[in-house]
């Protein structure tokens, strides 16, 4: 099994995360973005966006981050991470999607905009292209905080989306994008960015955006 990854894509991350949480350990294979690597005829006969991340699993090849992980979960539905239950799974679907469509769009230009921008000297942060993008995240993640009232994960256990959601968070300190505000949504942060798989994941990330000035703090 080969996975297909860039370390600063949000995509792979929640991808590398569940592979983790399910314990496989496939070849990562890191596709350089900034060399075009991703545009070369070999990788666009596997994945034709010329994205990450990519899984080849023997003769499959999925692409698409959250395909990629519901394929995997399925294939080990012990751990329980895309219930077979009808419900259960439109749940999890449903914030998946919720993530994919709003929250993570509206997060990432905000970062994009006061950390990344400047990052890849790309110009200096302009507030008023994200003025109404800061309103929308803090009308969704009001929707996250209420929906995470009295429990530790959002579709009742822990599952593909919780670790879909949590891909776009991790410039919310340096990106000053207000998550401590709510304290349903911090403690459930801070217990995913606890777990091992996690960790293992996200550390790429951290540590390059680290030696490029980024502060956590």
């Amino acid at each position: 099994m080969k996975l297909y990854n860039s370390n600063f894509s949000p995509n792979a991350l929640r991808t590398r995360a569940v592979v983790y949480e399910l314990g496989l350990d496939p070849e990562i294979v890191n596709i350089d973005i900034s060399k075009g690597e991703n545009r070369t005829p070999e990788y666009l006969k596997l994945n034709p966006n010329g994205k990450v991340p990519t899984l080849v699993d023997g003769e499959v090849v999925v692409w698409e981050s959250r395909a990629i992980n519901a394929y995997l979960a399925a294939l080990h539905p012990e751990h329980g991470l895309y219930p077979t239950d009808p419900v259960a799974r439109a749940t999890v679907d449903q914030w998946s999607y919720w993530q994919a469509i709003h929250l993570g769009p509206s997060m990432q230009r905000i970062a994009f905009e006061r950390v990344q921008k400047k990052l890849f000297g790309r110009g200096e942060p302009d507030e008023t292209a994200v003025a109404g993008e800061i309103k929308t995240v803090r009308e969704l993640l009001t929707i996250l905080n209420q929906a995470l009232a009295g429990k530790e994960w959002v579709a009742g256990r822990l599952s593909l989306a919780d670790f879909a959601i949590a891909s776009t968070f991790q410039l919310r300190k340096p990106g000053k994008l207000g998550v401590e505000a709510y304290a349903n949504v911090t403690a459930w942060i801070e217990r995913l960015e606890a777990r091992p798989s996690w960790t293992r994941a996200v550390t790429p990330l951290l540590d390059g955006l680290k030696a490029r000035g980024v502060d956590f703090g």
